[in-house]
């Protein structure tokens, strides 16, 4: 079954120097471009993290300071990425917890605007997860009965995501075949910044997902002790967690 689509679809992997969405950087960046129509592009990149790459990090994904010495650094990468992912929908395998909030954070380091906000976001792994609980290996194997070769390279993640993403369409009847849905079915929970500080309650406003305000209302806690938004801005937040409660508060002195 092929996807229904009403803009691209960018289904794109990362291997990085760790798992910390703030301090962490990338060191290649696969996509897999998907078109209205059914045209694909595909593209990868080596970047330069500007970092020494963790021996842990390598050993999963092959990539080693000699193999990046010489790529672009995101801040270089992103004036060729920002425009060619514009207005584009997502989609990966943990991407809504993983790829999507480094990548946010990455554009926001070097000062890039990128508007997140009309964005669709399918992440694979939860639809798998949903029906059948296990890794993208394991995923491939069930949907597709192939054994996935060179895993942890952002390529073939890639390909692969988007073979398991049809099989799982062509398995399940009730999952319709469109970005709208596979967005709405896979996202985890109502969350207003990527990493999911801030979430929406049954209301649609935003409260806070943590610490000791966990459950109170951002606008509300601003209010009371204004202190806690410097705290947050000072933090170890990732800057679209700081880009939105500055919204929020911003918004709370018009009201």
């Amino acid at each position: 079954m092929n996807l229904e689509l009403t803009k691209p679809l960018a289904i794109f992997d990362l291997e990085t120097t760790g798992i910390n969405i703030t301090s962490d950087r990338i060191v290649e960046i696969s996509i897999l471009k998907l078109f209205p129509g059914g045209k694909e592009e595909q593209r990868t990149y080596k970047v330069n993290p500007q970092m020494p790459i963790p021996a842990q990090a390598s050993a999963i994904h092959g990539i080693y300071d000699k193999d990046v010495a010489n790529e672009p650094t995101f801040a270089e990468l992103s004036k060729e990425l920002a425009p060619y992912l514009k207005d584009c929908d997502f989609a990966g395998y943990n991407s809504n917890k993983f790829d999507v909030p480094l990548l946010a954070e990455e554009f926001a380091r070097v000062g890039v605007q990128f508007d997140w906000s009309k964005a669709k976001f399918v992440d694979v792994q939860v639809l798998f997860h949903k029906k059948e609980p296990r890794t993208l290996s394991a995923a491939y194997k069930f949907y597709c009965d192939k054994d996935l070769e060179n895993a942890h390279s952002a390529a073939a993640d890639t390909f692969a995501t988007l073979e398991v993403l049809k099989a799982q369409l062509d398995r399940y009847t009730d999952v319709e075949p469109n970005v709208q849905f596979l967005s709405t079915f896979t996202a985890q929970s109502n969350k207003v910044d990527f990493a999911g500080r801030i979430i929406l309650d049954e209301n649609k406003i935003e409260i806070f997902n943590f610490g000791k305000h966990k459950g109170k209302t951002v606008e509300s806690v601003f209010k009371a002790e204004p202190g806690y938004y410097s705290w947050m801005m000072n933090g170890d937040f990732p800057a679209n967690t700081k880009q939105v409660i500055t919204a929020i508060k911003l918004r709370s002195f018009g009201s």
